[in-house]
Order: C-alpha cells, then sequence, then structure tokens
C-alpha cells in the first residue's frame, strides 16, 4: 500500500483540504447498460469508475447520480455548443501532476491501480472545464440562455458605473532543452545547467535562436500574445515577476528543462479582456454551486432517464 497526498488547490478536485490517498488493487469491473440518460448509456463500469474516484477523494457521494449529472452536463455543454479539445484536457492533466509533484507515469499508475483510471479522470476534467464555461455563460447572461457575447458583459459592467478592465498581454517565447524519458536519469543534471547558462545569457527573444544554434535538442517556440489571464498556472506568477527582455528560472517538466522569455508587454483594453476577467471573477462565487445544482435540477426534470 502506498499514499499519495493530492494538493487540494487543484480546481478540478473541488475539495477544501488535502486528500490523503490509499492505492490498492482495484476489482475487476464488467461493464453492461445501468442507464439510459436523454439516449446516452451510463454503465456498470462508469460507476464503479466512479465509485473509485468518490473513495480516492475520501468523499461520501451517489456514484451512479453523479455519473448521470456529469451525462446531462456534457449534453447540455454540447447543445451550447461548448467543446474542449483533448489538448486542453491532457494539459489540466500534466498540471495536476506537476501540482502534486508527480511525474505523468506515476499519475498514471495512481489512477489505475485505485480503480479511477486515467481515461475516467481525464473524462472527468472534460466535464468540470465544459461545465464550468456553460455555467459561467449562464451566470453573466442571467436567462438560463448561455448565450452571452463580450459586448454583453462589458454593457453590464458600465451599467453598473464600473470602466472597462484592462489586463497585461505579453508576447513570450519558450525554450525547451529536451530531455529523453530513457535517458532522463543520467542527463536531466547535465541539462539543467546548460539551460541555467543560456537562461543567464538571455537578453530579449530576437537572439535567442541564434544561442540555441551550437546546442543539442532544443526547442525554441514562439508562444506568441498570451492575456494574464491564459497564462498556464504553473509558470504565472514567474512570468509577471520577471522583467521584459529577461526570462523565468528554469523548471524540470515532462519535456525536460524549461524557461520562458519575456518578449515584451503591454496593458490593452478590450472586450475580450472584460470577458475573461468577468469569467475569472465568476469561477470563485459563493453562489456558484447553488446556481450549478439549480442548473442541473432543471436538466434533470426534463430529462428522460432510464434505469435498466
Amino acid at each position: 500500500m502506498r499514499k499519495y497526498l493530492f494538493s487540494a488547490g487543484f480546481a478540478l478536485l473541488v475539495a477544501a483540504t488535502s486528500v490523503s490517498i490509499t492505492v490498492m488493487t482495484p476489482p475487476a469491473f464488467a461493464s453492461e447498460i445501468k442507464y439510459v440518460v436523454n439516449n446516452i448509456p451510463v454503465t456498470t463500469g462508469d460507476i464503479a469508475h466512479r465509485a473509485a474516484f468518490l473513495k480516492l477523494q475520501r468523499k461520501k457521494g451517489d456514484a451512479a447520480q453523479e455519473m448521470i449529472d456529469q451525462t446531462l452536463r456534457m449534453a447540455e455543454a454540447r447543445r451550447l455548443g461548448i467543446r474542449i479539445s483533448d489538448a486542453q484536457v491532457e494539459a489540466a492533466y500534466q498540471r495536476f501532476a506537476s501540482s502534486n509533484k508527480m511525474q505523468l507515469s506515476q499519475l498514471d499508475g495512481v489512477m489505475e491501480k485505485s480503480g479511477v483510471s486515467k481515461d475516467h479522470f481525464k473524462e472527468f476534467i472534460r466535464a468540470q472545464m465544459a461545465w464550468n464555461q456553460a455555467l459561467s455563460a449562464r451566470y453573466r447572461s442571467g436567462d438560463g440562455t448561455g448565450a452571452v457575447s463580450e459586448q454583453d458583459l462589458v454593457k453590464k459592467m458600465l451599467e453598473k458605473g464600473g470602466s472597462k478592465p484592462s489586463a497585461t498581454e505579453y508576447m513570450l517565447q519558450q525554450v525547451i532543452f529536451v530531455v529523453p524519458a530513457a535517458e532522463r536519469s543520467a542527463t536531466l543534471a547535465k541539462r539543467k545547467r546548460e539551460a541555467d547558462a543560456m537562461r543567464a545569457r538571455f537578453n530579449g527573444c530576437n537572439t535567442t535562436r541564434e544561442f540555441a544554434k551550437g546546442l543539442i535538442d532544443v526547442t525554441v517556440r514562439d508562444l506568441g500574445r498570451v492575456l494574464a489571464p491564459q497564462l498556464p498556472p504553473d509558470w504565472a506568477e514567474q512570468i509577471k515577476a520577471t522583467k521584459v527582455g529577461g526570462a523565468t528560472v528554469t523548471r524540470e517538466t515532462e519535456r525536460g528543462v524549461e524557461f520562458i522569455g519575456i518578449c515584451s508587454s503591454r496593458e490593452v483594453s478590450d472586450d475580450k479582456v472584460a470577458q475573461m476577467v468577468f469569467q475569472s471573477e465568476g469561477s470563485g462565487d459563493k453562489n456558484a454551486d447553488e446556481l450549478s445544482k439549480k442548473y442541473v435540477d432543471e436538466l434533470k426534470a426534463k430529462a428522460r432517464i432510464v434505469k435498466r
């Protein structure tokens, strides 16, 4: 038996405190259709995985009901045109591993050994991300249609006496000293020294590729313009604390050793910024849980749920 500590701060596991997890060998799951929710099947396997997930979090709950609710939420998100890409899910999964100081292979192992499975957890992530967008749209529009434009949000803010918000827009460049997984233990320390040396010489994004020419397995990516609310959580604080023309400290990642250069920054104020600020502020609203429950209850009242 091994114990892992999952960070309570991770938004997708909405727990108030850190969770101590005991990993044991899961039972085999036989899967057959248990419920049909608006013609979408919910299987006994889905429910068993969710029950294992609840156990992993040391939470009480009805696994079958959670899967019914998740199915309703995903269907509503699709109706609203909300799509969460596989890349977004993979990025969130990796952030979860990083925030808990785990390699992806370790997190995969925890999910499989506990009976949750990484695929079930990733679908949970996808559902949470999609539902947050659906909930934010409904919360901001106030009419239940989910239709809310950037202009509508700005109009509401100005009507309440506020001013259009601004945000810092960064032009960023990512430098990766690639370390293959098979060579990680042997070469990571050496690659970190090389990355630290290049970072120390960094004096703007125009010369990065010139510096990288004589180095082996170094990737330079122009990340383009990124608004402050869109910054990756793992890098956000370091980017904000770094002056233009400088680079963040190096970090060990799944790819190897990385740092991010700050090419330029400027304050911008437009409707897109207003929308992002509104959504960011709304994500922690104390009424969000109540709104979510009310929304799901409405969907459930209209749904056709058949138990097999």
